[in-house]
Parts: structure tokens; sequence; C-alpha cells
């Protein structure tokens, strides 16, 4: 006759049909499985299901765990910034090229909250590093250099663009004064140690 323990197992193996690490997750299942016998005379596999979870329940865990890989990470950060960075220079574009009343009211509207938009972005690049440590923890640490490493790039590239006036340096009126090109670079100095710290802090949400 089967057991509770050998049915939840079963059960379990559906439910993960072709996950990657079946066994592996079979393995630990099994071992929490063995623990809770030694502390229960008896088990019934609804007590196993008070302590695990239902079968369904842990492989939509895992299915969640296996999706989020170190690369998709990085390329989802990446692709973030190189979007906003796409979606401004169609921006400046638009505003320097068209005359659309409407696009000049956003331009305008943008340039008019610089700083707040300077603090949003610089909660994106926290975001980044808390992500990439509560996902990773210790292993995380090189990720968030390479994904650093990329998402950088465009600014870097932009900047040295707007210094070597390679960009037609009025485009960016009215922002381009003495203050704002400070707050940029000082900005620029500031981001890595940003993403540090959310990394830290994101390490230490998930222990």
């Amino acid at each position: 006759m089967t057991g509770p323990d050998e049915i939840f197992l079963l059960d379990l193996e559906t439910e993960l049909g072709e996950c990657p690490n079946k066994d592996e997750i079979l393995l630990e299942c099994k071992m929490h499985v063995y623990e809770l016998s030694q502390e229960k005379t008896e088990i019934t596999y609804q007590m196993i299901q008070q302590r695990l979870g239902s079968p369904a329940e842990i492989a939509k865990l895992w299915e969640q765990e296996v999706s989020i890989t170190p690369k998709r990470t990085q390329w989802l950060f990446v692709g973030f910034n190189i979007s906003l960075f796409i979606g401004g220079s169609f921006l400046t574009l638009g505003y320097n090229w068209f005359q659309f009343d409407w696009l000049h009211m956003i331009w305008q509207g943008l340039t008019n909250i610089a700083m707040v938009i300077m603090m949003i972005y610089f909660f994106f690049w926290g975001l980044l590093g808390y992500e990439i440590g509560k996902e990773f923890g210790p292993r995380g640490k090189k990720l968030l250099k390479r994904t650093f490493l990329f998402c950088i790039l465009p600014n870097l590239i932009l900047m040295g663009l707007t210094i070597f006036r390679l960009i037609p340096y009025e485009w960016f009126q009215p922002l381009l004064n003495v203050k704002f090109i400070l707050a940029c670079i000082i900005s620029t100095i500031f981001l890595y140690p940003v993403s540090w710290i959310g990394y830290k802090w994101g390490k230490k949400a998930s222990v």
C-alpha cells in the first residue's frame, strides 16, 4: 500500500512536469517529509501539505524561481535603461525638428522637473542593485558589476557626444547650464554607490 508521503511526492512529480530542477526539488521535499516523519508517529497527506504547501503551490513557486535567471535580470534592466534613452532621444528630436504644441508642452514640463526626474532615476539604479541582491545574494556581486557597466554605457556615450558637441549643444536647452551639468556629473559618480547600497539591502532582505 502506498503511504501519504509517497503519494505526495508522486503528485509533486506530476505537478513539476518538465521542470529542469525536478530531481533536486523532489529530493529536498523528500528530506522535509522525512524530518516530519521523525517528529510525528504517523503523518498524513494533509500534515505534509500544511508543512510544505500543496504540490501545485510548490511547483508554481519553483516555476517562478527558475524563470528568474542572471541573464534575464541583467537584460531586463539594461533594456529598460536603453528604452529610456530611446524615448528621450525621440522626444529631443521631435522637440527640435517639429513644431507640435503638445510636444513642446511635454518638453517644457519635463525640463522644469529635471531634478525630480534625476531623483527618480537614482531610484532605478537603487532598484537594480536591490533586485540583484535579493534574487541572487552573494552570487549577484559580479552580476551587479556587469549589469551596471552595460547600463552606464548609454549615459557615458551621451555625455561624450554632448561634451564633444557631436550632438548640437542647443538641443538640450534650457538644461545645459552650469548647475545642471555639475548635477549630472555628480549623479553619474554616485550611480554605482547607490546600486551597491541597493544590492546590500536586497541581499539582507533575501536572508
